[in-house]
């Protein structure tokens, strides 16, 4: 099936960062052995959720190979990729836990940390590369970067309600009016809530910074290979 949808290349890819987040959740339960603690649990959870999109980019792309966007199983592909992709960003943000680690363990946190974190943003790019070669195809240049650098403008500010202000992707189904207040109350009065913007802009320059070189590099290397 992979082969039929044009993803075969990146199958071995995908497994090896399965790999990769074996080898995570393996340094997670050494360290909850050894510590005797479940403190950093959430670090599996948030794995969890980077492969969501992931996987709904698969099913996406799956859709698209005999439907139009406009369908239902294209929008609602679309929208649960949307829902779950800042939950791989995100979890940069989990680097501030480390000022909670003890002095002793702070060296293997800090590699367990950047583990999970790693691994989370290459399974980010991977979806978002996915969808943005579907939208190269249906778009121009122009347009299809711009998508990308909205979407990512938007993951940087869903971070921001994450972290700050800790709603999670299912509360737009959960309490949609209770993030609708938060967000159009930070609208309306900008001055009043300098940091939204502060953090919004600062993950969107850093995401879409390192978006550039894998977006770069990888279509650099696939020209290469069919020189």
């Amino acid at each position: 099936m992979l082969k039929k949808l044009g993803l075969g290349p990146i199958r071995a890819f995908v497994v090896s960062l399965f790999g990769l987040s074996l080898v995570s959740v393996g340094f997670l339960i050494f360290s909850m052995v050894h510590s005797h603690s479940h403190a950093n649990w959430y670090l599996a959870w948030n794995l969890f959720l980077a492969w969501v999109p992931v996987a709904a980019s698969y099913f996406l792309i799956r859709a698209l190979g005999h439907q139009r966007w406009s369908s239902w199983p294209g929008i609602f592909w679309t929208l649960i990729w949307l829902l779950f992709l800042p939950n791989s960003f995100y979890m940069v943000s989990d680097f501030i836990h480390l000022q909670e680690a003890p002095t002793s363990s702070i060296l293997y946190d800090a590699l367990m940390f950047t583990l999970f974190i790693l691994n989370a943003l290459i399974l980010g790019y991977i979806s978002l590369y996915l969808v943005h070669v579907q939208l190269r195809k249906r778009f121009s240049r122009l347009a299809s970067d711009g998508w990308v650098g909205l979407i990512l403008l938007l993951c940087s500010f869903a971070i921001y309600l994450g972290r700050d202000l800790r709603w999670n992707s299912w509360d737009v189904l959960v309490n949609p009016a209770g993030i609708l207040f938060d967000v159009s109350d930070r609208v309306l009065h900008p001055l009043a809530h300098s940091d939204t913007f502060t953090v919004t802009a600062m993950f969107f320059v850093f995401l879409v910074s390192l978006y550039w070189v894998v977006w770069s590099f990888t279509r650099s290397l696939i020209r290469a290979l069919h020189r």
